[in-house]
Formats: C-alpha cells, structure tokens, sequence
C-alpha cells in the first residue's frame, strides 16, 4: 500500500485503484445526530459538529423514493479513540496491581 502522502491526485479526484489501496481505519460505530429533508440544513449542522476536531462528521443519503432524508453522522476519531481505550486499560491493570 502507498502512503497517502505518496498519492497522486488530479484536482482533489483519486483513481479507484488508489482508493481501493488506502487503507481503511476501523473505529467506533457512528452515530446518527439529526435527520434532514434537504442537504443543505444536514450540510449546515455538520458544518456546526466540525468545529470540534475530535470528532469526524459525515452527511448520508438515506430512505427511499417515498421518504428521503439526509443524516448526520459522527464518530469519535479512530487515533483518540485508540488512545483512550489504552488510557482505561492501564488505569484497569494499574488499579489490579494495587489490590495485592
């Protein structure tokens, strides 16, 4: 895999190729914070969400031809997310070692 760094890109457009070779962060679940009739009220409140940068934020299209709706998603960064699960960790095996 080629680092991202290492990519080549035509005005901000990748080839499948490069995409398909990223690799891929898996992290927390995301969740749905609101529901919107038109991506400009989603695009709205992601832009609101972004401004915290632990957080990633992303509008879907979701719902059928009968009720569609845009949502809002958000998760907490894979990279803080990882820290802090090494941070309870210790703080678990720590608090286990004093009990002796």
């Amino acid at each position: 895999m080629a680092p991202i760094s290492n990519l080549s890109m035509e005005g901000n457009k990748m080839s499948t190729e490069e995409v398909e070779n990223m690799p891929h962060a898996v992290g927390p679940s995301w969740e749905t914070v609101g529901k919107f009739q038109t991506f400009t009220e989603a695009d709205a409140r992601r832009t609101e969400l972004k401004e915290d940068e632990t957080l990633e934020v992303k509008v879907r299209y979701l719902g059928g031809s009968t009720n569609p709706f845009f949502a809002v998603k958000t998760r907490t960064d894979p990279n803080i997310a990882k820290r802090e699960e090494k941070k309870k960790r210790k703080a678990r095996l720590n608090k286990k070692r004093r009990k002796k």
